[in-house]
């Protein structure tokens, strides 16, 4: 059995209290995790907030900043193989995903580490001709990043990234539900030479770990990803420290086809945006919106290739569609689907777990169209479950699309350049795909609004997220100052 540690100040313990991991292909326990509980969460953040004012850290220029998170990137691609095989035994994502995600988040860090020395200041042509006036960039300060289990070494980075860039320092918070990658990241980011206390990963449960964390009072920014439900709690536990909080949460993305798409084309689109990481995955086009004039043709498509998907094991290259990552999801999708099914929807494939080793469900397709109320096309599932809605008009297929609280991801197939661009304007959501489904990449920002939370991730303005602006006022006249009392 392996034993992980927690990382704090640039060095590894074990944590107050250690929890047990389950490998969620076959349910059994194969390590143990460090708990970090208050003291722990302490110690984490004094580092970070040490770490923030010392010569070594805040001393340090923006290109050696930088120098260190090309060393990181490329530590990241040396050990992307290693990595990959322990997300993938820890949370149950296919090898097939986890390889090539983890060997592409080297090039976050490679984005974040050129965009370090590029965060620039700004003049302003004031109005008063006795005064030189401009506005330094300087970083937040502690961050506080929250991640769940999926993905989460992209999702880490998307964070640690632009932070380490901006000069701020991180405690980072894994989730207790398959920590094991982000705990061995720490062994990897040990190896790149930061400062002690630059970056802190730890792991525990909420009231004993992410509550002190997130209301702790040296913490300046928090940077969530997760759900709803528990954003609401870190937003009010941001009440006690005042600090700013960037949330990426969940969603219920719509996914419309108009008749005139490449069928084939948009079926193995949507395939991947529901099907791929076992539909664990924030922007999962889980809304199939479908043209009347095609849908039939569209879903007999899409079944045939649904029922052929390799379900099996997730560190066999051949697996399409792994485990879930926990019980929980599993049970969530059982009771949805059945009480959609109550609900008068109808289940085309799938719809019930699988009678074997571990949590497996299978990719499942329900038709709503009749069943404009089932609580499918409202709760976010986190698994391999689609709901299909149908439309008429383009009218229908915009208010269907927007008729939701989230709005992270969209996508849109049509080879009508005019109706594209109208979908474009008109859906809200933070992402619009066009003919394409969950490409992603260090330039383009990520995020949301609604119940998909706020702030952006990647791109430019992720690094600027992670600073705040000061303006510097110099008087340039040798002239005494005059009247005290009247303000300039």
């Amino acid at each position: 059995m392996q034993h992980f540690q927690q990382y704090i100040g640039g060095a590894f313990s074990d944590g107050s209290a250690q929890f047990e991991s389950r490998n969620p292909a076959t349910g059994n326990v194969w390590a143990m995790m460090p708990e970090a509980r208050a003291q722990d969460v302490d110690a984490a953040v004094d580092a970070a907030h040490a770490a923030f004012a010392s010569p070594y850290w805040a001393g340090m220029t923006a290109s050696a900043r930088g120098k260190l998170l090309y060393r990181l990137a490329d530590l990241i691609t040396q050990n992307a193989q290693s990595l990959a095989a322990l997300e993938t035994r820890d949370t149950g994502k296919i090898i097939r995903e986890t390889s090539a995600q983890i060997a592409y988040v080297a090039e976050y860090y490679r984005y974040y580490a050129g965009l370090a020395d590029k965060i620039e200041g700004t003049h302003l042509p004031i109005d008063k001709p006795d005064m030189e006036v401009w506005l330094r960039r300087e970083p937040i300060g502690v961050v506080a990043a929250i991640v769940p289990w999926n993905s989460q070494l992209f999702l880490s980075a998307v964070k640690i990234g632009p932070a380490l860039a901006a000069g701020c320092t991180v405690v980072l918070k894994a989730s207790e539900e398959a920590p094991a990658p982000m705990l061995e990241f720490a062994r990897v980011f040990d190896q790149a030479g930061f400062p002690p206390g630059v970056l802190n990963i730890i792991t525990g449960f909420g009231a004993d770990c992410g509550a002190v964390l997130t209301c702790h009072p040296k913490v300046d920014h928090i940077a969530f990803t997760g759900g709803p439900e528990t954003a609401r709690h870190i937003v009010r536990n941001s009440a006690e420290n005042l600090a700013s909080t960037s949330l990426e949460l969940g969603g219920k993305s719509p996914f419309i086809v108009f008749e005139d798409a490449d069928i084939e084309s948009a079926v193995n689109a949507q395939i991947s945006g529901i099907f791929a990481a076992t539909g664990q995955s924030c922007v999962a086009g889980s809304r199939l919106i479908i043209s009347n004039k095609i849908k039939d043709a569209f879903l007999a498509r899409l079944k045939e290739k649904a029922e052929a998907v390799v379900i099996g094991a997730p560190d066999d290259m051949a697996t399409e569609v792994g485990p879930l990552c926990t019980l929980g999801q599993c049970e969530t999708a059982v009771d949805l689907v059945a009480r959609s099914k109550a609900a008068g929807a109808i289940v085309i494939t799938g719809g019930e777990r699988l009678d074997r080793d571990g949590i497996y469900f299978p990719p499942t397709i329900i038709d709503c169209s009749n069943a404009p109320d089932a609580p499918c096309l409202t709760s976010e599932f986190f698994g391999p479950v689609l709901s299909v809605l149908s439309f008429d008009t383009e009218e229908e297929a915009l208010y269907i699309a927007n008729d939701t609280a989230f709005g992270l991801a969209s996508g849109v197939f049509t080879k009508d350049l005019t109706r594209a661009h109208r979908m474009i304007r008109n859906i809200r959501a933070g992402i619009v795909w066009v003919n394409t489904y969950r490409a992603v990449s260090p330039i383009a920002p990520f995020g949301g609004h609604g119940l998909s939370g706020h702030g952006r991730e990647g791109g430019l303005q992720a690094a600027l997220d992670y600073t705040k602006t000061k303006a510097v006022w110099l008087r340039t006249s040798d002239e005494p100052i005059p009247d005290p009392f009247v303000m300039r």
